[in-house]
């Protein structure tokens, strides 16, 4: 098992290639953003790369680099390990973990400095907030000399719910104290939302009011914590959000250049970027003009 250390990331000067490690709960819409951000890149003249990383998936819409199932699949061990299939997803990423310097090396074989690496990852949310595999990934990307993103996904259905989003807030807190790289929050499916502009009280939550919402559902004995678990979100200041709507080219466009930004991709290299794409005309400019949201560490 690796130990987690201090960490060393590429300067700018370095110019390492870059990589989004796509991450949140299942069902968030991380494939679905991996095609996305193919799709726009393709429009702009970009080059991505998307490797999968999850032992459980069917089928792509988009092509595939790499395979973890090349390595090993959620079905085969279910079968010869008799495992349940979260006992075995995370058979398959600690059997990842002990695979790094093989499988991993050879799969990122041959990229240069311009390219940028999109990883499709499962949607257990325990691998990210406090299991060893995706830390040991990173850690090991970063002494590749990689500059890594992660981009945390979570259902805009989630406002619906105070306590569901507050939950949800609180996972997206622990995986980015546990991965520890710059991150960018981003609320999926907003296109499925009939009225978009309700979703902007939750890009900066305000987590005493939800806290208050919390109160008017629950029993006073609850009040207590739901206090305690605002004050934290509130002390780290750490969680906010960015919107994405995949049917909007501009929201796609603002959310992968601030994904870039967090990387620093294109600041220095000749190759054509989110930065150079016009960001005006979607829904949300006002906003993204604010420079509200996102997370970015």
């Amino acid at each position: 098992e690796r130990e987690p250390g201090p960490r060393t990331w590429p300067s700018r000067a370095a110019m390492a290639p870059c990589a989004q490690l796509v991450i949140g709960p299942a069902g968030s819409g991380k494939s679905t953003y991996c095609n996305n951000i193919h799709q726009h890149c393709q429009t702009i003249g970009r080059t991505v790369h998307i490797i999968n990383l999850d032992p459980a998936a069917d089928e792509f819409a988009y092509p595939v680099s790499a395979d973890i199932r090349e390595l090993i699949s959620l079905a085969d061990v279910m079968e010869e390990m008799n495992l349940g299939p979260n006992g075995a997803l995370l058979y398959c990423m600690e059997y990842l973990e002990d695979s790094l310097d093989d499988w991993l090396a050879e799969a990122l074989e041959g990229y240069g400095e311009d390219d940028c690496i999109i990883f499709d990852c499962p949607g257990q949310i325990e691998l990210y907030s406090h299991h060893t595999a995706f830390r040991s990934f990173v850690d090991q990307m970063a002494q590749w000399g990689w500059r890594m993103v992660a981009v945390y996904l979570l259902d805009s259905q989630f406002i619906t719910d105070g306590a569901k989003f507050i939950a949800g807030c609180m996972q997206c807190q622990a995986a980015m104290m546990n991965l520890e790289l710059p991150h960018v929050n981003v609320l999926s499916k907003v296109d499925l939302m009939e009225d978009k502009l309700v979703l902007e009280p939750y890009l900066n939550p305000d987590h005493p009011m939800l806290a208050g919402e919390l109160h008017a559902q629950m029993r006073p004995r609850f009040h207590k914590l739901n206090n305690a678990i605002s004050r934290l979100l509130d002390d780290y200041s750490m969680v906010s959000f960015h919107p994405l709507d995949i049917s909007d080219e501009d929201s796609l466009a603002y959310v992968l250049y601030t994904v870039d930004s967090a990387v620093q991709y294109g600041e220095d290299a000749d190759v054509r970027t989110s930065r150079d794409v016009d960001l005006g005309g979607g829904e949300f400019d006002d906003y993204n003009e604010g420079g509200g949201g996102g997370g970015v560490d």
